[in-house]
């Protein structure tokens, strides 16, 4: 029997596989904990369906990513610290903080999509890159200056 793979089965298929499987199987199993439905013309149109809509939306999603690149690397966050001796800044400037910092110049960004790999402890200009989307990587100047 022909059946579309609703979640991923391991050793069967993947989600939105369409592959032939037993009967028995697909019967006892696939359907009764709704892992599968059977692959039926109108089951399999509508699948297309879903996969062409689900491919214009990462399109997209990748357009907006580059878009939202080429505002971000125009910009420059500044970031107030307190300092002591030598320019040598009092804790350290995080990525919470950035994420605050450009939430407040209009940008959604999660914290966790910057990618900082030690906090900046140091006065002066630090290229920070932004994980956007699987594809687009942008790079952020943060500048750290004394309060």
């Amino acid at each position: 029997m022909k059946v579309i793979f609703l979640q991923d089965v391991k050793g069967q298929g993947k989600t939105g596989d369409v592959k032939e499987v037993a009967d028995a199987y697909a019967n006892n199993v696939l359907f009764k904990k709704k892992l599968a439905r059977p692959a039926t013309t109108g089951n399999l149109k509508q699948h297309e369906a879903h996969e062409r809509r689900a491919a214009e939306e990462a399109k997209q999603a990748l357009l907006d990513a580059q878009a939202l690149k080429d505002k971000i690397e125009k910009e420059t966050i500044v970031v107030s610290t307190k300092t002591g001796e030598g320019g040598r800044v009092f804790g350290s400037v995080t990525s919470k903080q950035i994420a605050d910092e450009l939430k407040q110049m209009g940008y959604k960004i999660d914290k966790r999509k910057i990618e900082l790999e030690h906090p900046i402890k140091t006065l002066g200009v630090t290229k920070v890159p932004l994980k956007l989307h699987n594809e687009v990587t942008a790079t952020l100047n943060v500048q750290v200056k004394e309060a």
